[in-house]
């Protein structure tokens, strides 16, 4: 089970990192489709207009390393129940 939560820890930091090394900005726009109440939510969150989520230059090559080392990790954590 441990190996297993490991490994997709591992893959979800190197996709992470691959597609911070692709986009280099994203901006989250609100919709205002939807229920009063989601509207009324997204007009408290969004005072400042969308949401900027810029990526530095070091976060690319530091997820991938990251997943890396943990997928390598959870290659080697032994199996405690063998069929």
């Amino acid at each position: 089970m441990w190996r297993s939560i490991f490994l997709a820890i591992g893959v979800t930091f190197c996709i992470l990192g691959l597609e911070c090394l692709v986009v280099d900005e994203a901006v989250l726009a609100s919709s205002s489709t939807g229920n009063a109440v989601s509207a009324a939510a997204n007009a408290y969150a969004n005072v400042g207009g969308p949401q900027q989520i810029k990526t530095e230059e070091w976060m690319p090559w530091s997820f991938l390393a990251t997943g890396t080392v943990i997928i390598l990790y959870s290659i080697t954590i032994p199996k405690r129940f063998q069929p």
